[in-house]
């Protein structure tokens, strides 16, 4: 299996979306650009659906998918014990099941077309 010229661009723009994804859930007052009632399950969901997504394309044996599904498990659960534990956000189950619903999601759609979506940028983009 060859590995990709932009394998380390594409894996650091993953790991900066899991800082923005931290950094969003744990800090006080984060922003609401829309509001409905259950916004925020429906932006975990795609947080995480999105965050599995990218890294099935960086990660394309299904050994690392599977250690990536855990760690974003996880990181789910992780961020939302530290909510509890920070007094201005709230624990909540709901919001660890929309998470590993995402990953789940994310998973799925790894084997569609939208899991290539790195494949084709770099394709056109001729790297």
């Amino acid at each position: 299996m060859t590995v990709s010229p932009l394998h380390r661009a594409w894996l650091g723009v993953g790991w900066l979306w899991i800082v923005l994804v931290c950094y969003l859930s744990l800090m006080p007052h984060p922003p609401e650009p829309v509001s409905f009632k259950g916004v925020d399950k429906l932006e975990h969901l795609l947080a995480y659906a999105g965050l599995m997504l990218w890294f099935c394309q960086v990660y394309v044996t299904r050994a690392a998918r599977i250690r990536v599904l855990v760690g974003l498990v996880v990181l789910g659960v992780g961020i939302e014990i530290l909510q509890g534990m920070g007094g201005y956000r709230y624990f909540e189950y709901a919001d660890m099941l929309a998470n590993t619903g995402g990953v789940l999601m994310g998973w799925g759609l790894a084997y569609t077309r939208m899991g290539r979506a790195i494949l084709l940028l770099e394709r056109n983009g001729k790297y």
